[in-house]
């Protein structure tokens, strides 16, 4: 007799704290009320059939137990969670999953996390496997970078798994210690996708993380979290463009990263704002993986009485987050999108 299981898991924004997950610093990130189901259904044979209602190629997909390869596409993520899952000893059959999503895919909000993640809990449940949290990050982490070829930190896991939409996951990475922030009543984010998307595996996400390592080897650290407390410009002096510059946004970043939580804790809402602001810049002069789009976007939320936005996610495309006054978020996010001409409001946090 065939079993089913059910599992859900959200996407999420980081609220400050971008491409400092794999560099060992901080980062802010709000789980979201959107997010991927996966119902899943015991199959007699080896055989691993998907099909979701998203808006993605290729709709339906099916691959046996024990033979999964890349092809580059989505299924990658499934096909890396059922082959870490053998690899460890853990005993699965064949099954037909059917994902439905109300998470926008490719537009920086954790999408692929959330996939993962719901697949391992219907499947854990439906093979009775027990995984706990911590195992649903590492496996879905490893199907995101070994497998699918994305060599990004673990924050859109941890977030999918212990984050809440009504508060901030503070996550040092150098451990993984969390602390939740509560976010203030008197501010609300408005979550606006531009309607251009990313491929994190295939984009400029894995170079990024390569001058970090460079970087690394240039100054003899283990990681670019070692540089927090010395003197920045004796450290850039020391490397050459764009590592320089690559560097600078890491350290600053972490730095915001300290400041928005103190912003937080006094509900300094313009100060948060400002903060927001600042990473974007960051972000889109010293990273360099922002887009014209998410810079217009961004430049409309200001002209349209933002307190702060900036692109959310790895770049290349996706969604900006805009900061505004409790129950203007809305509004604001009509006008924005009123003079970028397209995209759309995804969310409004909290």
């Amino acid at each position: 007799m065939s079993r089913r299981a059910l599992g859900h898991a959200p996407g999420r924004i980081n609220l400050i704290g971008e491409h400092t997950d794999y560099n060992d610093g901080l980062v802010l990130p709000v789980a979201l009320r959107l997010g991927v189901t996966v119902e899943a259904e015991s199959r007699e044979d080896r055989t691993v059939h998907l099909r979701t209602d998203a808006e993605i190629s290729p709709r339906e997909a099916s691959y046996e137990l024990g033979t999964e390869r890349t092809d580059q596409t989505w299924v990658d993520r499934a096909r890396g969670v059922t082959a870490i899952l053998a690899r460890e000893g853990d005993r699965i059959g064949g099954f037909d999953a059917e994902i439905t999503s109300n998470l926008p895919l490719g537009a920086g909000l954790g999408s692929s996390a959330a996939f993962a993640i719901a697949l391992l809990r219907s499947v854990s449940d439906l093979f009775d496997l027990s995984l706990d949290e911590g195992a649903c990050v590492r496996v879905a982490h490893g199907a995101e970078t070994d497998f699918a070829g994305a060599r990004a930190g673990l924050l859109d896991q941890l977030a999918s798994v212990y984050g809440r939409p009504s508060e901030a996951l503070l996550i040092d990475m150098r451990d993984q210690a969390m602390r939740t922030i509560p976010l203030p009543p008197t501010v609300e984010l408005a979550v606006i996708d531009s309607g251009t998307r990313h491929e994190h595996a295939t984009g400029g996400y894995n170079r990024r993380r390569e001058e970090c390592e460079d970087a690394c080897r240039h100054l003899g650290v283990a990681s670019l979290r070692e540089l927090d407390d010395r003197p920045l410009d004796t450290i850039l002096a020391r490397l050459p463009a764009p590592l320089d510059r690559r560097v600078r946004h890491v350290v600053t970043e972490n730095a915001r990263v300290r400041e928005a939580v103190a912003a937080l804790g006094t509900k300094d809402d313009a100060r948060l704002g400002a903060l927001l602001s600042a990473s974007h810049r960051s972000l889109r002069d010293d990273y360099e993986v922002s887009t014209p789009e998410l810079d217009r976007l961004v430049e409309l939320a200001a002209a349209a009485g933002a307190l702060g936005a900036r692109l959310v996610g790895g770049g290349f495309g996706g969604s900006i987050i805009a900061l505004a006054q409790s129950g203007g978020a809305k509004d604001l996010a009509a006008r924005v999108l009123a003079g970028y001409g397209g995209g759309h409001l995804v969310a409004v946090v909290p």
